[in-house]
């Protein structure tokens, strides 16, 4: 059973203390709850962002995420159609050498076309630093391209920005978790961005989090919260704004995912004082392979929240394996297991 571990508050903040991590091989390290600035990007065309936001908001989350010691932010040239970033470099372009980027290449739009040429990756990093406010990008990623397309040109133009000073590392964000053993022994990906969390635990299961292991491969978890289904915030009748991207999902799917946290919380007993979101995160940093996870947090509340369970620490093994277990023996997709890119 874990301990109960009282949350402090001062002038109306929590109080963590972030813990940090190696990025893989690479000289980076991070901070094990990053930022991830998919929903702060706000409304996009059709079904592909959480809906509408407030800068102010997202501008505040932000400075007390870094406040908090968060050092990670996880962003896309796709995100907001490129708003995520220019609020990262409005926040932080007195504070670059105190933060590590990572930004995404590849997607002309969401879910839309596609470039991963030379050409499209020297224009669209031009075009990200300019709205960063900055001459550099600590990690490139590409973004969930399709393996079997992938040529050695593309990685041998993010080798060469890293020469030119242009990124510090590059990585992938990978479309599915069984593309990652592919991208590492092929293209020699240093560092992978994947889904990972309670409720899918494909990365785990295909032996991807060994893999890293061994090859001194960092991990990303994307997805922690499931899309925010892990914090226990929404039911099966749930309804989301205009443009928010799971409206696109089946009313099964979502009843599968809104009643996931209980099936998991219900094995810690009532007496653990943390939150659903809290648990999945520490879930997600129990695995040693695991360099940063990046929930998406809307509000200064949100980061408050989930910054405090890098100071709560990780799940013992037994616990970990039950979570393990309750995975396995339950179906958590209602149709072949997607892969969510994002």
């Amino acid at each position: 059973m874990i301990g109960f571990v009282p949350i402090i508050l001062r002038k109306g903040k929590s109080v963590s203390k972030m813990k940090y991590r190696r990025l893989g091989r690479t000289q980076i390290s991070v901070s094990e709850i990053g930022f991830g600035t998919w929903g702060i990007g706000g409304l996009t065309k059709g079904l592909t962002s959480y809906g509408k936001t407030d800068d102010s908001e997202s501008i505040k989350a932000l400075k007390v995420a870094f406040d908090s010691g968060v050092n990670f932010f996880d962003t896309s040239n796709i995100y907001g159609d490129g708003h995520s970033e220019i609020l990262l470099g409005k926040v932080f372009k007195k504070l670059r050498d105190k933060v590590i980027i990572a930004s995404k290449v590849g997607f002309l739009e969401h879910h839309g076309k596609q470039d991963f040429s030379s050409v499209g990756i020297r224009r669209t990093l031009e075009n990200s630093l300019k709205r960063l406010h900055c001459d550099y990008i600590d990690l490139y990623q590409l973004h969930s391209p399709e393996i079997a397309k992938l040529g050695p040109e593309t990685v041998d133009t993010l080798k060469a920005l890293i020469k030119e000073g242009k990124i510090r590392e590059f990585g992938i964000s990978l479309k599915s978790p069984d593309d990652g053993k592919i991208a590492i022994k092929n293209f020699g990906f240093p560092v992978i961005q994947v889904n990972f969390n309670l409720a899918d635990q494909r990365a785990l299961e295909n032996g991807l989090f060994d893999f890293c292991a061994k090859e001194g491969v960092g991990i990303i978890c994307r997805t922690p919260l499931c899309f925010g289904f892990l914090s226990g915030k929404y039911s099966h009748n749930s309804k989301f704004t205009r443009g928010d991207h799971r409206n696109s999902w089946s009313s099964a799917q979502i009843e599968r995912w809104a009643s996931a946290c209980k099936l998991f919380t219900a094995k810690l007993g009532n007496s653990l004082k943390q939150t659903n979101a809290q648990i999945s995160l520490r879930f997600c940093l129990s695995y040693q392979q695991v360099s940063t996870t990046i929930p998406g947090m809307l509000n200064a509340t949100e980061v408050a929240e989930n910054v405090l369970s890098s100071t709560l620490g990780v799940f013992d093994k037994k616990t970990r394996e039950e979570f393990e277990k309750i995975y396995k023996r339950t179906e958590f997709f209602i149709t072949k297991k997607p892969s969510h890119a994002k």
